[in-house]
């Protein structure tokens, strides 16, 4: 996730809650009152900017994901619970800002090393085509900061064997029929 130098403009929600897990992913909920602060009548994957704990040069970008009702499950990676010392269990104080920069899809290019693997598996290929543009942008965010080409080669394989439409965990989640 990038980080903004600056919060954004406009009155951020403040909030406090506790760091709870969602199988094996930390997050916070943040209730349909408090998204509607930041955006009223959202109901898709909503970006925002957040910041942990007053913590004055850390503000990271992600999308809040939708779970009913106008509830959103905001995820807070690794590098996130690492820049801010927390995990789960830790009280956390957030600030939220709507975040109007926000560009949709994919923002960085296809690693030749991947699309070699694509091309050479139709199977692969077209199920990476009906990923949503926010899994292929989760996927090729993860590949750009991949460089030892024993990290490469493990999570090529990864990779290209869910895509083929095989079960298997990789990335945190489970897949099924290539998705």
């Amino acid at each position: 996730m990038s980080q903004p130098h600056q919060p954004p403009a406009g009155e951020p929600v403040f909030l406090t809650a506790i760091i709870e897990l969602v199988g094996v992913n930390p997050y916070v909920r943040i209730v349909a009152d408090q998204a509607e602060l930041l955006e009223p009548g959202w109901r898709r994957p909503m970006p925002v900017v957040v910041r942990i704990n007053r913590s004055p040069n850390k503000l990271w970008r992600t999308n809040m994901m939708p779970v009913g009702e106008g509830s959103f499950n905001l995820y807070l990676h690794g590098q996130m619970r690492k820049a801010s010392q927390i995990s789960v269990g830790d009280p956390v104080e957030l600030e939220l800002w709507f975040d109007e920069a926000y560009v949709n899809g994919p923002q960085h290019l296809i690693p030749a090393w991947f699309q070699a693997a694509l091309d050479l598996d139709s199977a692969a290929h077209a199920n990476w085509k009906r990923l949503p543009p926010s899994r292929q942008k989760e996927l090729l965010r993860y590949f750009d900061r991949i460089k030892s080409s024993q990290a490469i080669d493990r999570n090529l394989a990864g990779v290209i064997h869910v895509l083929r439409g095989n079960r298997g965990h990789y990335m945190g989640r489970d897949w099924v029929d290539g998705k």
